[in-house]
């Protein structure tokens, strides 16, 4: 007797769910939830297909064009994309996933936007006690699953403090073994914030020393760049600077947040691509994140004052501001910074009480949601002077979004094959709660940058790929139910600069290791999201 080719396969596939699912499936001859009928994009390059995606427990038992079992429960997804879960690799959702509330900590700022895994302990803020981290986040329950950096800036201040100075090398030894102890208990690698003070103040030699021991255990080096504008070395130096870290270092390297930032350096990004593609093609790993904002987001401190005027941290600038030969020099400094940022009129104090993990920034004031320019109309004094008395109301911790970032630099980076998509998200600027709907409805559907297949793409098997996470980023039998579907029609931001903490909409269901996180476009405040600890080289750790 013959057998057809098709009823093989059909045979094949159903045999393949059985053993992927055990006993569970092959009693009962059902999935746990089958999405149907829908354009899926699995994550690769292939080609997007009408078909199912069948779920049961926390993982994915069949992708394909008919799903040949039923389901306890069928979702009807014709006329939706499905697709991964997104990956966000560069956020500063701490604030929601450290909180004592189950709600805040179901995160849907983010799961509303269709984002499954997010990254922590970037920009150098790290904590190297990650197992602790970790245990009280399964415990607890959070929303999306978690990875996190060792950071090299909370290490800098456990060991040296907020000076300006070199390591001595006993000091120099007690931070390679605070990376060691963060690779060791579940970091992805070593992130860095080489722009903020006190990271500021280390030299190339110093992260070159610390990249090594994150590079043995298999980690990346994660960076905002020591300059993505002329505050110091400039963009293309701070730009040769990461791959010399990366070099030496032999770790791989990934571009955070990549940029040109400021007039000054506006059109640079064919320079800052140029060079990593020369990098690429030698043989280095290089790789990069960006998000679709022309505004970035920091502390008025780090827009505006000089670097040297932070050595000892927020108290001692404030007192440096009361000494009028070092205030001279200040203010002629913030002068060009002021310049760098696009203008006082291109500078909006923020919403918010978060920035690159400081958790104690101020709470909103009088100056929220006001550019700085009418700030200074209002209180009738020069620029300067208001963002002088908003750093010593705030105690240094007042947060601006600054427009300072060109439409042509954004594209370009956006379409380079080894970036992928990240928010940076955090309160006070949209990015936290809009970005990959405004990626897409901006710049996928509206000014067709990047089309559909490269946007899904970006943001989840190639992010995937780059960290190397175990079982995420595809839809493909085997691999865990981080499960998006949305409707291309309605997909977007609805939050902006004046209201940013606004959930986005679009996103018909996300399943999370296979718990629903939205259904029927509404937020469940589920807390299915789990720990994903980098698994150091082996024989790197005792």
């Amino acid at each position: 007797m013959q057998i057809s080719r098709s009823c093989l396969a059909a045979g094949l596939m159903l045999s393949s769910a059985l053993v992927l699912t055990g006993s569970a499936f092959g009693q009962s001859g059902q999935a746990d939830v089958l999405i149907t009928g829908g354009t899926v994009y699995d994550g690769s390059t292939a080609k997007p297909f009408t078909g199912d995606v069948a779920i049961t427990g926390d993982k994915i038992v069949y992708v394909g064009p008919k799903a040949p079992m039923g389901a306890r429960r069928t979702i009807s997804a014709k006329g939706m994309i499905v697709s991964p879960g997104l990956i966000d690799p560069h956020t500063h959702s701490d604030h929601f996933l450290d909180s004592a509330d189950k709600a805040q900590r179901s995160i849907a700022a983010w799961t509303t936007q269709g984002v499954s895994t997010v990254f922590l302990g970037i920009d150098g803020n790290g904590t190297p006690d990650l197992k602790a981290k970790f245990a009280r986040y399964s415990a607890q329950g959070v929303g999306t699953n978690v990875v996190s950096y060792v950071g090299f800036g909370e290490i800098r201040h456990r060991v040296i403090g907020e000076a300006s100075r070199a390591p001595t090398p006993e000091e120099l030894a007690k931070e390679q073994a605070l990376v060691v102890k963060g690779m060791c208990e579940g970091a992805i690698g070593l992130s860095a914030g080489l722009f903020y003070a006190p990271q500021s103040f280390a030299k190339t030699d110093e992260v070159i020393a610390l990249a090594k021991e994150a590079g043995k255990r298999g980690g990346i080096y994660d960076t905002h760049q020591r300059d993505e504008s002329s505050y110091s070395i400039g963009l293309l130096n701070s730009t040769k600077e990461v791959l010399q870290i990366g070099r030496e270092g032999g770790i791989p390297v990934h571009f955070s947040h990549i940029k040109a930032l400021g007039p000054a350096v506006w059109g640079k990004s064919a320079d800052v691509i140029k060079l990593i593609n020369e990098a690429r093609a030698s043989g280095q790993n290089v790789t990069a994140n960006n998000y679709p904002w022309l505004a970035s987001h920091t502390g008025l401190d780090a827009a505006l004052i000089p670097r040297w005027a932070s050595d000892g941290g927020d108290a001692a600038m404030l007192k440096r501001f009361d000494d009028p030969a070092l205030m001279k020099r200040i203010r002629a400094e913030m002068v060009d910074n002021l310049k760098r940022r696009g203008g006082a009129h291109a500078i909006l104090m923020t919403k918010g009480e978060s920035v690159a993990g400081r958790a104690d920034a101020a709470p909103d004031k009088s100056w929220s949601g006001k550019y700085l320019d009418a700030i200074a109309r209002e209180w009738k004094v020069d620029p300067l002077d208001a963002a002088l008395r908003i750093l010593r109301e705030s105690k240094g911790k007042a947060l601006v979004v600054s427009f300072n970032i060109s439409e042509a630099d954004l594209q370009n980076f956006m379409k380079q094959s080894w970036t992928v998509t990240s928010s940076d998200g955090g309160p006070g600027h949209p990015r936290e709660y809009a970005t990959f709907p405004t990626k897409y409805a901006s710049y996928v559907k509206q000014k067709k940058t990047i089309d559909t297949a490269f946007f899904i793409r970006n943001s989840t098997g190639l992010t995937a790929d780059i960290f190397k996470l175990d079982r995420r980023g595809y839809l493909k039998a085997g691999n865990f139910a981080d499960v998006l579907v949305f409707d291309p029609n309605r997909y977007g931001p609805k939050a902006d600069y004046v209201h940013p903490a606004v959930l986005s909409e679009g996103v018909q269901s996300l399943f999370v290791n296979g718990v629903a996180a939205v259904d029927n476009g509404k937020p469940t405040g589920a807390t299915s999201g789990r720990p994903l600890p980098h698994t150091p080289t082996a024989g790197t750790c005792k």
